[in-house]
């Protein structure tokens, strides 16, 4: 049970990275973790990559595993979205359009998905 418990936790690259630090560690005369006898070492003839799987199966293995959470973007996404709506703006000739879009914007009237598709279409003409 407490196998499948590890297996779980750990992808299998992960797995494979704990046993061959480990496999190195014992290769190196590290001490053994978990007791074994003289028969069971030499029916799998000391190999340290089976001794540091028998550790890991067990669980006595002081090996963790560092993964790092994904970083929040909130602040550059919020400077892109205004140099966008700045540029929008900056494209309309009147200054009173320009206030009508800003107010627009600010209240969540202007759908920036419309704009694309009349973009779209503007530019779909067939050429002769």
């Amino acid at each position: 049970m407490h196998e499948e418990k590890l297996k779980d936790t750990f992808s299998k690259y992960e797995v494979a990275r704990i046993l061959g630090a480990r496999a190195l560690q014992i290769a190196m005369n590290a001490p053994l973790l978990i007791k074994l006898s003289k028969e069971d070492l030499e029916e799998i003839r000391y190999d340290a990559l089976k001794i540091a799987e028998i550790e890991f199966e067990s669980g006595v293995l002081p090996i963790s595993v560092k993964r790092p959470f994904p970083q929040r973007k909130e602040e550059e996404l919020r400077r892109i979205k205004e140099q966008i709506s700045e540029k929008k703006i900056e494209g309309i000739k009147s200054e009173e359009e320009k206030e009508i879009a800003k107010e627009g914007e600010i209240m969540g009237l202007v759908n920036p998905e419309e704009e694309r598709d009349e973009e779209v279409e503007e530019g779909s003409g067939e050429v002769e």
